[in-house]
């Protein structure tokens, strides 16, 4: 394999990265004091850091290859799950009080403080084998293809090169590092995605050539809608069962939270999710778009635009589009979105190992251990999600986007309803978390087994007369909605036919258990200026959904 970059692209790359390096020293030259400082920055980060850092991890491989793979293939319809931004609205005027008020370090301590010791363990060790199987392993999977196809060199030297090169000012530097190396990565990646999107538009022939061309060849291209009986992409899926996974990601997963969490109060941490979930709307306008101008490309001059797979879209634009420098500067964008989530990544599992689960099993250990055990732990889940990556690729037709939502719609169900129910129902006890978390684990292992054992069968269109079978093709994104009302409900159920929590050990982490100080607190915790914002994004968002409809 050749290198499509040039002299100036390697010069403008490596400008990228030195700067990159220079944010990572100063942070590490600050030192971490302590706990709170390697894991949440020492909870003293602005809005805006907050609310780059949380599009930044969130805008990673599944975005730069997989979403854009997605656009290539079957085209709008996974713009749904982008219009999550209304969710990351949710955490923060819904979830991010009753966290900063517990003064949980993660999701599942915040879990202990409303339920009980049982819960906690079994996020922590469910969170962890979920990076393994979503986020460690497709970040990597994507770091393989994009450094291959940019730098010409073999795929597995560009994913571990990528993992070696995150990992290391990660664990040195800890979530300062993190959260400030993605304020910059956010930048380099908006401005190198807007140029392909600029440039691929006018290739195509602008807005109405793109829709011209993909349109006489996909109707539905453009159609976020497809009817209910749709195989792939049924509307009652992805707006009902996809809600279901973005509370669960957005406002539920230590991955995302932990930016708020590092947050002075909850004031700033509201007004950091609302400029994240500004940030939120940009990946249709950035990796979905080019996708689908990719295709739109092929269609044009098949010769010149060339996709030998949908996942391949984006990098083949960035080749064939840019001229030199700016395939330099594009190429630190797209580095940049695999290594912000890659990181990340890697600091939430360091804090929930070592948090969650060392920390609770040991006694008197001293910050230095602390930290130390949190970067090998780390080491360990990346080798992990390595292994998973051949297995990966069996699930979701083997297009990374698909098979990520795939995932994450039987991960999500149980732990949204929990957190859910507990937040806004103070009658939800430990005994009815943990069976509804123990229920949506068998019924994730399942699903997930069936699906794997039947895929040559569900590739080939071949039908099996089995109850298995018929369970393992079952829409995702409708199964998602069938465990969330089984899970509600069993909670619910359990709840009422057992003894109630006691309310003076969870007051102000449920609505019913708020004090009138807690109240007042909260009134003074936001201004119009943030209500109007966050109003106008909802209004955006439902314009959007009205426009794509075919």
């Amino acid at each position: 394999m050749e290198s499509v970059l040039e002299d100036l692209d390697w010069v403008v790359l490596s400008l990228y990265f030195l700067a990159l390096m220079g944010v990572a020293v100063w942070v590490v030259l600050q030192k971490n004091k302590n706990t709170e400082d390697y894991f949440l920055a020492g909870r003293d980060v602005g809005w805006f850091v907050i609310g780059a850092s949380i599009f930044a991890s969130n805008i990673g491989s599944e975005h730069v290859v997989g979403l854009a793979g997605t656009g290539f293939e079957s085209g709008t319809p996974m713009a749904h799950y982008e219009l999550h931004a209304w969710i990351v609205l949710l955490l923060g005027w819904l979830f991010l009080p009753f966290y900063i008020r517990s003064g949980a370090f993660t999701m599942p301590e915040f879990l202990e403080k409303r339920f009980d010791s049982k819960s906690r363990w079994f996020l922590s060790v469910f969170s962890l084998v979920a990076y393994v199987l979503t986020k460690v392993s497709v970040t990597i999977y994507a770091g393989g293809i994009v450094v291959s196809e940019l730098l010409g060199i073999p795929f597995w030297y560009g994913a571990i090169g990528i993992v070696l090169f995150t990992g290391a000012y990660t664990i040195i530097g800890g979530m300062k590092a993190v959260i400030y190396t993605e304020t910059l990565q956010t930048v380099v990646l908006i401005f190198g995605s807007v140029i392909i999107t600029f440039l691929g538009l006018q290739e195509v022939g602008g807005w109405s050539g793109l829709r011209e061309t993909v349109t006489a060849v996909s109707p539905d291209h453009f159609n976020m809608w497809r009817p209910m009986s749709d195989p792939d992409f049924p509307w009652t899926g992805l707006l009902i069962g996809g809600t279901t996974v973005g509370i669960w990601y957005w406002c539920t997963d230590q991955y995302i939270v932990q930016r708020t969490l590092a947050a002075e109060n909850i004031k700033i941490g509201r007004r950091g999710a609302i400029f994240g979930a500004y940030l939120k709307l940009l990946p249709i306008l950035i990796f979905l778009v080019p996708g689908i101008i990719a295709f739109a490309l092929t269609i044009q001059n098949p010769e010149v635009f060339h996709v030998s797979k949908a996942d391949r879209a984006f990098p083949m634009l960035v080749k064939t589009l840019l001229p030199v420098g700016l395939k330099g500067l594009v190429a630190g964008g797209l580095m940049a979105a695999l290594m912000s989530s890659l990181a990340s990544v890697f600091n939430s599992c360091s804090t929930i190992f070592t948090i969650d689960i060392y920390k609770q099993i040991t006694s008197q250990k001293t910050e230095k251990e602390l930290l130390t055990t949190g970067k090998i732990a780390t080491a360990i889940i990346v080798l992990l999600g390595i292994i998973w990556i051949p297995i990966m690729e069996k699930i979701g037709g083997g297009v990374m986007y698909q098979y990520l939502q795939n995932v994450q719609s039987y991960i999500a169900p149980p732990v949204t309803a929990v957190f859910l129910l507990g937040i806004i129902w103070k009658r939800v006890n430990a005994k009815a978390s943990i069976t509804t978390l123990l229920a949506g684990l068998f019924l994730l292992v399942l699903r997930l087994g069936s699906e794997i054992y039947y895929q040559p069968q569900i590739v080939s269109n071949q039908s099996v007369d089995s109850l298995l079978y018929d369970f393992a093709t079952i829409n995702f994104a409708h199964m998602a909605i069938f465990m969330f009302i089984f899970s509600v409900s069993l909670c619910v159920i359990v709840s009422l036919s057992t003894t109630p929590p006691d309310y003076k050990l969870i007051a102000g982490l449920s609505f019913g258990t708020l004090t009138p100080k807690h109240k007042n607190d909260l009134k003074g915790s936001y201004d119009k200026v943030d209500v109007v914002l966050s109003v106008l994004l909802v209004i955006i968002v439902i314009g959007i959904l009205c426009y794509f409809t075919g």
